[in-house]
């Protein structure tokens, strides 16, 4: 397996510039998910709701959001290393031992980064601090989010990755 210690820890700048290109498809993806609620709960469970009021999603509506938007991540980071957005920004999501994430670890990134963007940022910007430059989710989940030369197979993802081209970029 391919050494990460040759790329750099992605910014803030970077990763902000991903979640930002990411939360566009992830708005079209809510919009599709409102919209197969809202057609079940008038379609199976025929609750319309009066002329004027809102649509209520509940609380069984809102968790399943909350899995949609997860499993995107999940689903990108385990099967590919990176997000749309991540490899736009030549952007690749490893464990600390270069290969590719297991399925805890990015779920419990998932809910780290959470928590770390809900707090003002203070997890993201924890990585100005850090000896490695990790954010905070980063070192507790184990993982970390590399910056590479160009658009690769990220290490792990595939059985035959090829080599990543060393030659640092910021």
């Amino acid at each position: 397996m391919t050494s990460t210690v040759n790329f750099p820890s992605a910014g803030v700048g970077r990763r902000l510039a991903a979640l930002i290109y990411d939360g566009l498809l992830l708005i079209a993806l809510s919009m599709a998910y409102g919209a197969a609620v809202l057609a079940f709960q008038v379609h199976v469970l025929e609750q319309v709701p009066a002329e004027g009021e809102r649509a209520q999603m509940g609380l069984a509506g809102f968790a399943g959001w909350m899995l949609i938007l997860m499993g995107f991540y999940c689903l990108f980071w385990r099967r590919f290393g990176q997000t749309l957005g991540m490899k736009a920004w030549k952007l690749v999501l490893t464990n600390t031992a270069g290969e590719r994430a297991s399925w805890g670890q990015c779920l419990a990134r998932c809910l780290l980064a959470s928590f770390s963007f809900i707090a003002f940022g203070l997890g993201y910007f924890w990585r100005w601090f850090d000896p490695q430059g990790l954010t905070l989710h980063d070192r507790l989940s184990h993982t970390r989010v590399l910056v590479v030369k160009k658009n690769i197979t990220p290490p792990g993802a595939a059985d035959k990755s090829p080599a990543p081209d060393t030659t640092q970029s910021e």
